[in-house]
């Protein structure tokens, strides 16, 4: 019987279904590993959407935190209650116009480390319940700022109403809150219409499956291994003596080429075999551990 599958897969996904439907149809696919989805695209975006298959869903953590290029379209001069098209929309009187420039002067006052309000339509929770069932069920709801990071802001296109950005940015960014905040100071109001991620990490659109045509054969082709997740940690070797006290759950000395306190991925024969924090001393113990036979 061969094993379940285990690794991570670059799947397109169109608008106007949800990430749960993506992840629904390639657990169908990859049965009887489960699988789930590393970063959420509303039904209205398309684009990247990670999948992690089998032992690979311990790493969505890892996926998540990569560093996010999206392709996003604002109407200036309204405003949302969802703060996109899909809401209600409502359209400002004799609003502003901004100048290229002037907005260009504005977004860069957006790149960095910056603490940006989440919209009240979203998956987070206010004590135990989900802001959006809050929202829709006619609640204030009123989400604390958290920082998020900016790494670029590019403008890919204005003939207004309509305004296009290309955004670079970290996790737990909300790209139609930052449309919102870089309408609003400018004067104005924004909506966003349209939203394609184009990268998330490593993982490029032009290299993702088309939903559509995605078959087990496909799948099991396209399947990225676990370590891919992990690109960005300190690697090091280990022998099979070493993958045995670990995979008791025991802590291990070793040596790392580069100097840490955090996590690193150790490889056993050119896959992912454990990756490892700090226990004191020079020894490091399983955060998590995959299988490798």
């Amino acid at each position: 019987m061969p094993a379940p599958l285990s690794g991570i897969l670059n799947v397109a996904k169109p608008s106007g279904i949800t990430s749960r439907r993506v992840v629904d149809r390639v657990q169908k696919l990859a049965r009887p590993a489960k699988a789930g989805h590393a970063g959420t695209l509303d039904p209205l975006a398309t684009g990247v959407l990670v999948v992690c298959i089998g032992q690979a869903t311990r790493l969505i953590d890892y996926v998540q935190r990569m560093p996010k290029t999206y392709e996003a379209a604002f109407l200036l001069g309204r405003t949302s209650d969802t703060e996109d098209v899909e809401g209600t929309v409502t359209e400002l009187t004799n609003p502003p116009v901004p100048t290229i420039d002037q907005i260009q002067a504005a977004a860069q006052s957006f790149v960095g480390t910056i603490k940006q309000r989440p919209p009240a339509y979203s998956a987070l929770k206010v004590q135990g319940r989900r802001a959006y069932d809050m929202a829709r069920a006619g609640e204030d709801v009123q989400l604390a700022p958290r920082p998020i990071e900016i790494y670029g802001i590019e403008m890919l296109g204005y003939d207004y109403p309509e305004l296009r950005l290309r955004i670079r940015c970290g996790s737990g960014t909300y790209v139609r809150s930052l449309g919102r905040d870089l309408a609003e100071s400018l004067g104005t109001g924004a909506v966003m219409s349209a939203l394609g991620r184009t990268a998330i990490g490593a993982f490029r659109l032009e290299d993702a499956c088309d939903l559509e045509t995605l078959t087990s054969e496909v799948l099991a082709a396209k399947l990225q291994p676990p370590s891919i997740a992990v690109a960005g940690l300190p690697t090091v070797v280990i022998d099979d003596r070493e993958l045995r006290t670990l995979n008791y759950g025991q802590a291990i000395e070793k040596s790392c080429p580069v100097e840490t306190d955090e996590l690193i991925a150790l490889m056993s024969d050119g896959r992912l075999a454990s990756i490892l924090e700090p226990a004191g001393e020079g020894r490091w113990k399983p955060k998590h551990n995959f299988a490798v036979t």
